[in-house]
């Protein structure tokens, strides 16, 4: 079997931040990668750390 799945609230809670906030974030494209499974969301973990580790810095203002 593969890797588990988690839902919006269980990576929202994770990330601290809103569930909203998380939804904003599909919208725009700019959060983790998610599946659409009918009209479910779900999150790979290996992709929220994915994203996490893409947008870890070192200094402010740096791209």
């Amino acid at each position: 079997m593969g890797e588990q799945l988690a839902k919006p609230e269980d990576v929202a809670e994770y990330l601290g931040i809103t569930v909203g906030s998380l939804a904003q974030h599909r919208y725009r494209g700019t959060g983790p990668a998610f599946i659409k499974a009918g009209r479910r969301v779900l999150y790979r973990w290996s992709s929220v750390e994915e994203w996490l580790t893409a947008n870890t810095r070192t200094i402010t203002g740096a791209a």
